[in-house]
């Protein structure tokens, strides 16, 4: 008789846990805990000061010095004082945990999560980012919150102690604020803050996960074979959390307050300084109406809120000498052995087109990308080594890139010509677009369609006893007949007597 679909599933676990079993058994004896190379507290060597931090982040982030100021500050004054908590005697040590954990507000392509990767960068620890719309309450729909700590510790490659003291960036943490309904998906983003809050102070995770079946055998072997089993723990004390969004909406729920307090508000349309301005002036009011606990607030004692960037501040991006946009597309070109470079108009151009896309700085990949692609596709094929993007690129690529490959497969062509005959071979202006015209139309290479048409003149310039020869319209349009006619009405037979 056929097995069930339930007796199948349990005779594969069976099997699955038999195989984890042995793997197990095999592996115990090899295998040490990392938790043998964690930090020592002596070993949290982090001197790194303010102003160092901020000029760091200076250099590769334009337009944000403000934001830069504050986050530089509260993460170094976040991993010195752990410094210091962590060699001070018990006795000494404050009730209770107050960590100066930031929320970053700003739109899309600002440089947030930028500036976060920059500075795990710097400091050098381990660094987790999610989007906080992934994540339930319950943790079965989505994922669970502790995943990010003990993705911390995966990143810190086992080393427990070195994951406590990492960084965990959380964004589209607006998306998770509730509008106050008792019943649907505002009661599980509730849920998510109050499982946030608790991560965010101070809490004990556990590496192994209940539904982990690898884990659960794992535990059972430890069990048999020691009589106990030890749970590994990471503390979130000393884990830095920093959340952002784009909080839409907010600056009305702050414009409201304002004008409620008699200081002049305009309702209606909000211009980008405007809002910022109104964004300066955020409170914990503000959040817990635009739908945070209020406890969740208490969490995030810093606000920075980041600059809208313009078209001035994009072209400053890319004029940046460490604009990743820049490099990363020259090193795409050197990629082919191209060198690659672009005028100041051609950026401001660029610059203004990635402002239109509303995406921030993400629209300077996009509109760099749809100007370049086909220059990056085509060139490596040519002899072309050099790139110079500038305002007539960028307003008519296809022009420009079609100009390029018409240069070049014209000196390629004269240049063999030139070694196997001898014969230097020019091309009027007319007669190059109808051998561009031609080429297109028959679908082949210029360089394949020059020697097609000119195969065999250089029988006929050696007749006349030329080095060099003037391709013209007629040529192209009708060569063996150009040819013969040019030979009829140009040569000369040598004088027989000497002048």
């Amino acid at each position: 008789m056929a097995k069930s679909a339930y007796e199948q599933k349990k005779e594969l676990e069976e099997i699955l846990k038999k195989e984890l079993m042995e793997e197990y058994a095999q592996n115990a004896e090899t295998s040490g805990s990392k938790e043998g190379t964690r930090l020592h507290d002596e070993e949290l060597d982090f001197d790194i000061k303010p102003e160092e931090l901020e000029s760091y982040l200076n250099k590769y982030v334009v337009g944000q010095e403000d934001a830069i100021e504050v986050i530089a500050t509260k993460v170094c004054t976040h991993f010195n004082r752990m410094k210091i908590e962590n060699v001070i005697p018990d006795e000494e040590r404050m009730v209770g945990n107050i960590k100066s954990n930031i929320l970053l507000i700003g739109p899309t392509g600002v440089g947030k999560t930028y500036i976060i990767k920059l500075i795990a960068k710097k400091i050098g620890v381990p660094f987790v980012k999610a989007d906080a719309t992934k994540f339930s309450e319950t943790g079965y729909v989505g994922g669970d919150v502790e995943d990010l700590v003990r993705d911390l510790v995966h990143e810190a490659e086992g080393d427990i102690r070195k994951a406590e003291f990492g960084i965990i960036y959380l964004d589209e943490i607006d998306k998770i604020a509730s509008s106050g309904a008792m019943y649907g998906p505002d009661v599980s983003r509730t849920g998510v803050q109050r499982n946030l809050l608790k991560l965010m102070e101070e809490a004990e995770v556990d590496l192994k996960t209940p539904h982990d079946l690898a884990s659960q055998v794992e535990a059972a072997m430890e069990a048999q074979r020691t009589g106990k089993v030890t749970r590994r723990k990471i503390n979130t004390r000393n884990i830095l959390f920093i959340v952002s969004g784009a909080f839409g909406g907010l600056d009305e729920i702050i414009g409201k307050r304002l004008n409620m307090q008699k200081i002049g508000f305009e309702k209606g349309d909000v211009s980008s300084a405007a809002r910022q301005n109104l964004l300066q002036k955020l409170t914990t009011e503000d959040l817990i109406k635009f739908g945070f606990e209020s406890e969740f607030v208490g969490r995030l004692p810093v606000y920075v809120v980041l600059n809208e960037l313009t078209v001035d501040g994009l072209f400053n991006i890319l004029k940046n000498r460490y604009s990743t946009v820049v490099l990363g597309k020259k090193m795409d070109f050197r990629a082919y052995g191209i060198d690659l470079d672009f005028s100041d108009d051609s950026l401001k151009i660029l610059a203004e087109r990635a402002h239109r896309e509303k995406t921030g700085a993400r629209g300077l990949l996009s509109v760099f990308e749809k100007t370049l692609i086909k220059f990056e596709k085509t060139l490596p094929s040519t002899d072309i080594r050099r790139l110079m993007v500038d305002g007539n690129l960028v307003n008519d690529p296809e022009r420009v890139l079609s100009e390029m490959l018409l240069t070049d497969s014209i000196k390629s062509f004269q240049k063999n010509y030139l070694v196997k005959h001898g014969i230097f071979l020019e091309f009027d202006d007319r007669a190059l677009e109808i051998v561009q015209s031609l080429a297109s139309k028959n679908h082949r290479s210029i360089k394949q369609l020059c020697e097609d048409l000119f195969q065999d003149y250089h029988h006929g310039i050696k007749l006349m006893g030329k080095d060099s020869f003037r391709i013209t319209a007629e040529a192209v349009e009708d060569p063996d007949s150009y040819l013969e006619n040019y030979i009829k009405q140009n040569y000369r037979k040598q004088p027989d007597s000497r002048e």
